[in-house]
Order: structure tokens, then C-alpha cells, then sequence
């Protein structure tokens, strides 16, 4: 399954490669992009625990800028 979702209050370029970096290390996932400039994830990751993962997702990108909100 493949899905965008809208990033609030993504501050810096920097801080969307680490979170996509962050993302792409969990099990499961197929694909990662953090866009800065659109403000926007795109995850593509295994149908079977999609909504697990999105939840595992979220806190990664809650760890490296606490200020961001995924909106799901």
C-alpha cells in the first residue's frame, strides 16, 4: 500500500532527510519520501501492517522534530 500524508510544521530540510531516513529503517516499510518543499510523506510499506507501521511512522518523525505533525 502506498500513501501521502500532509506534514505540519516541517521546519528545515535537514530535519525531512533524517526523518525519512528514520522511517525507512522500520520493518516492513518499502519506501519513504519526505518532501520539504511539498510539506508531504509518501510511505509505501506492507498491506498486511500498513497502520502499524504509519503509528510506528509517526513516532520516528516525533523524535527527530517533536513539533511536527503527521496528518493522518
Amino acid at each position: 500500500m502506498k500513501k501521502t500524508f500532509e506534514l505540519e510544521d516541517l521546519d528545515c530540510a535537514n530535519c525531512a532527510m533524517k526523518m525519512q531516513e528514520a522511517v525507512l529503517k522500520i520493518p516492513g516499510v518499502k519506501d519513504c519520501e519526505v518532501s520539504f518543499i511539498k510539506q508531504k510523506m509518501t510511505l509505501e510499506a506492507d498491506d498486511a501492517d500498513f497502520d502499524k507501521i504509519v503509528k510506528l511512522a509517526v513516532k520516528a518523525i516525533a523524535k527527530v522534530e517533536p513539533d511536527c505533525t503527521v496528518v493522518l
